[in-house]
Order: C-alpha cells, then structure tokens, then sequence
C-alpha cells in the first residue's frame, strides 16, 4: 500500500502561529491542503492580513482567532470558535531565564500557563470535535528539553516534560480510536527572533557569525545547523498522515542529534 498525503477537507488549528515555528507548521499543513486557524493573543490588522495571505498562497480556509493561552476559558473558546478541529497543534510558548532561587513567581506561573496548561484545555475542548468527526490528530511542539535539561530554565524544562506526559496521556486515551497524539521535539531552530540574537551574540563574544552560531548557539546541537521551521512543518505533515496512524504517544526529536548526547 502507498501512502499520499493530503489534508484536504481537515481543518488545523495552530496556537501561537502569527510568527517562528507556529507560522511554519500553519504554513505548510495550508500547503498540504488543510484549512488553518492562526492564533495570538493580539488582534491586530496584520495577524487577520496573515491568514489572509495564507489563504491567498495556497487556495485554502484561513482565519486568525485572538485567544490567550494563558487563560484556561481563552483556551477552549479557541477550539470552539474555529467550530471544527481534525488537527490541533499545541505551539504556543515563551521562555525565561533565571537561577530557580531568583525564578520569579509570575514567570514561573505564566510558562506553566502558556507552555503547558493551555495544551491540556485545547485537547479538552478539541476531542470531542475529534471523536465526532471520526478522525483527529494532536501534535505538541515539545523541545529537547522535553527530555533532557539545562540550568536556569526551571519552568521551560518543567512545561517541556510535561507536555511528553500530557502526550503520553492522551494517546493513551484514544488508543483504540482514529485519533492520534504525538510531539515534536525542536532543538535550536532558525527562526527570525533566533536570527535577530546573533548580532547581538557576535558582539558579545567576539566572534564572527559562522563561529557564535557553531560553537555558542548550537554547541549542543550535534549537527552543528539549525532547524528550519519547515521542517517543523513537514514533520507535522507526516505526524498528519495515514503513513503515522500507528504512531502515537510519542516525540520526534528534530534536534540535529542533540538529545542523542
């Protein structure tokens, strides 16, 4: 039996999706058919003329929905707005950085929030739509600090592992449905905010560009090259895919290696 994939007639939803690896995966899922629903939690002219283009690009549904994730009711009114989810990616993410003795509380409570929390109340809210509709697929944007960790980013490496056990979890629940639940692990991926620190690391270290990217930005990613967000994107694709319907309750790590130290 061969496989083709397309997703047409499925409609994504994508949090965090007006920029970086969010915007890539809602990009090429729209290239492989599928109607896209974009979110942030602003509401301004360009995210709404972004869906517009994404529509324009690839002959597909597009719409931006203004929700919150780091308010629990946002969160479901999301799915329940878009009115329809086969695919739900959970992506949306911040980061901070601190020694856990001086973690700020509210730094601490909003990466939980955003990181993992919102992705517990979007599956909530997108199964039943799933199980109605007699196919789904759930994929989480995790990282390689899914699985393993590094020094000052206590809530992010927390949010991280729990979004592995939250995938764990669900597909569990829908191991003997047409529902899937997976997690991409990212490692250093080039995205524009990425992009915008190396100037900014260059100055600070003295080093031309090739030399921060490979020895201070990728140091522990193997492959010595970043992600790209298309990858990401494909990745989503075949997670997507009747070649994937087998694959659940696990992570693909796209980490250039890094969580094979």
């Amino acid at each position: 039996m061969s496989y083709t994939i397309s997703l047409t007639g499925k409609t994504a939803i994508i949090t965090g999706s007006t920029s970086g690896i969010g915007l890539g995966i809602a990009r090429e899922l729209a290239g492989a058919g599928a109607d896209v629903v974009l979110n942030s939690y602003t509401d301004e002219p360009e995210d709404h003329a972004l869906a517009e283009q994404i529509a324009k690009d690839h002959g597909v549904s597009a719409r931006y929905i203004q929700a919150d994730m780091s308010k629990a009711d946002q969160c479901r009114a999301l799915i329940e707005q878009a009115g329809a989810c086969d695919i739900l990616v959970n992506n949306a993410g911040i980061q901070h950085v601190a020694p856990i003795q001086d973690f700020p509380t509210q730094k601490w409570d909003a990466i939980i929030a955003i990181n993992l929390s919102s992705a517990f109340h979007t599956t909530a809210a997108a199964l039943p739509m799933m199980r109605a509709a007699g196919w789904g697929r759930v994929v989480n944007v995790a990282s390689a600090h899914g699985l393993t960790a590094s020094p000052y980013k206590s809530a992010y490496v927390a949010a991280k592992h729990g979004i592995m056990g939250l995938t764990k979890t669900v597909a569990l629940e829908t191991a003997e449905e047409p529902i899937t639940a997976n997690a991409i692990g990212p490692g250093y991926v080039l995205t524009p905010l990425v992009e915008a620190q190396i100037p900014d690391t260059m100055k600070e270290y003295g080093m031309d560009r090739e030399s921060v990217i490979r020895d201070v930005m990728l140091k522990r990613q193997p492959s010595k090259d970043f992600a790209t967000v298309e990858q990401m994107g494909g990745t989503a694709i075949f997670l997507c895919s009747d070649a994937a319907a087998q694959i659940t309750g696990t992570s693909i790590s796209v980490d250039g290696g890094w969580t094979a130290l």
